[in-house]
This record gives structure tokens, C-alpha cells and sequence, in this order.
């Protein structure tokens, strides 16, 4: 699990706050150093959302609205999930526009993407919200026989002629968004993004979680990937982990307070 960290100017600030006149013991929270450090600016301001297959960055609004109000700059990616391949070319677009160093997140198949798409050296920390994070050599497609999910049991996965797979909208609630209401799943299902079978099968050059320190969320009702998968890509990228009890593979939508909390943390540690 995560373990709390507080910059230095944090620490000091609350330190005189222990030792100052009984007046600023009396109202701590309006003591100038309290507030330095309340207000303190994070080490990093510019985080990068990425979605995952079937759905589009809208589902991030909830995560977005409160990163924003917290001061950060935030970029949703809207991956044309025609190849996996175009996707990091996606990804790769708007890290270049960024202008200072980010954190990079990535829910679902987004994870696989900002895997390989991480690297790039505005990229200082990655955030995996229910997510993959294959190593070289690696797909998504293979490293989800290692711990089956539900989903991958069912017959919620359909094809089209041409080759790109969705979910059956009947299913969709039971097994992607269980948390969610079902009238915003079945928003959800009938509005979700089409995605080709061969995107998951895109294999990892250089994982970016190898040379840059990573965080994990692990929902714990995750049907969509089987949490003990995301528990063991956890533990050997030695990520900074935390599981949310009850939770669906839609988080993301579901809990946005929990995952902003994490992206924050990024924020605020990684180097």
C-alpha cells in the first residue's frame, strides 16, 4: 500500500505549528506557515488522462472537475482505438503539447498505452486505474490468460466482420460499470466506442513503469480485468498500490474522488 509523504517545507511548517504561541495552537489553520503549506503548489501540475477501450475520454469529467479545481492543468486523450499503434501516436500528440513535466494516467487498455507511450521524457510518473501494464515483449491479450477475468468468460465480447469487438449493451452494467446507475450504464453501452480486436494484442517495446515510479488503483468488483492480475502488475512494478473495496472497472466515473486522490499523491512525489 501507498504510505503518506510530506514535502519538507510541509513538514517544517507544521513543526512550528507544534511549537508556536498558544494564540496559533488556538486556530492552527490560520496560521501563515498552516497556510504556506495548505496552499503549497504541487511538484507537478500537468496530468494527462488516457481512457480504455469501449468508452472516450468524457467518462474522465468527474476525475477532471476536481484536478482542475485543485489547481492542475488537465489533457484528456481521445485515442481513435483503431490500432494500437495510432493510440500511442495519440498519447505521444499530447504529451507534446505539454509545457512542463506530467503525470500520465491510464485506465482500462489506456494502461497498455501510456506503458509504451511513457517514456517520453515530459512523463515523470504513471497512474494505472484498473488497468494493464504489460512488460517488453508483452500484450494485454496475453497477460489476461495469466488471471481471467469474468469478462473474458462471459459472452459480453462481440465481433464485427471488420474486426473490432464491443460490448453487448445487455451485458455492459453487469460487467464493466456494475457501480454505475443503470441508466448511465446503459448511456454508457449504447454510446461506447468500438475498439479493434487486434488493439490488444499490440505488444510493449520499453514499459515506461521500468525507469519511472508508478501508482495503481485496484477496484476490487473489477470485472473487466481480474484484480488479482492488476494486484500482481502492482507488485512487480513495486507500484505505489491502493485498493477501493466494492468498486467496478468504472472507477474512474464511479469513484473520481479516490482517483484524483491518487493522481494527486503522484503528483506531488514523483521526482
Amino acid at each position: 500500500m501507498s504510505t503518506i509523504r510530506m514535502s519538507m517545507g510541509t513538514v517544517a511548517a507544521l513543526a512550528l505549528l507544534m511549537t508556536g504561541g498558544c494564540a496559533s495552537l488556538a486556530h492552527p489553520e490560520s496560521h501563515p506557515l498552516a497556510i504556506a503549506a495548505q496552499n503549497e503548489a504541487p511538484r507537478v501540475r500537468n496530468i494527462v488522462l488516457v481512457h480504455g477501450a469501449w468508452v472516450d475520454g468524457s467518462g474522465w469529467k468527474g476525475v477532471y472537475d476536481i484536478l482542475t479545481r485543485d489547481g492542475y492543468d488537465v489533457s484528456i486523450v481521445q485515442e481513435p482505438l483503431t490500432s494500437f499503434q495510432e493510440d500511442v501516436a495519440a498519447t505521444k500528440r499530447v504529451l507534446a503539447q505539454q509545457d512542463g513535466p506530467c503525470i500520465l494516467v491510464g485506465h482500462s487498455y489506456g494502461g497498455s498505452v501510456v506503458t509504451e507511450a511513457g517514456t517520453d521524457p515530459a512523463v515523470v510518473g504513471l497512474v494505472y486505474i484498473a488497468a494493464h501494464m504489460p512488460d517488453t515483449g508483452e500484450s494485454e491479450v496475453a497477460d489476461g490468460k495469466l488471471f481471467p477475468s469474468d469478462l473474458s468468460k462471459s459472452t459480453a465480447i462481440k465481433s464485427t466482420p471488420d474486426g473490432f469487438v464491443y460490448l453487448d449493451p445487455a451485458q455492459f452494467h453487469e460487467y464493466f460499470a456494475a457501480d454505475l446507475s443503470s441508466e448511465q450504464a446503459a448511456f454508457e453501452a449504447h454510446s461506447q466506442v468500438l475498439i479493434t480486436a487486434n488493439n490488444f494484442k499490440g505488444v510493449i517495446t520499453v514499459p515506461a513503469w521500468k525507469s519511472k515510479p508508478s501508482w495503481m488503483l485496484i477496484p476490487t468488483s473489477d470485472r473487466t480485468i481480474n484484480p488479482e492480475l492488476e494486484r500482481w502488475y502492482a507488485e512487480r512494478a513495486h507500484s505505489h498500490t491502493v485498493e477501493v473495496p466494492g468498486a467496478s472497472h468504472s472507477v474512474y466515473v464511479s469513484r473520481p474522488k479516490e482517483v484524483a486522490a491518487l493522481i494527486e499523491e503522484a503528483a506531488a512525489h514523483a521526482e
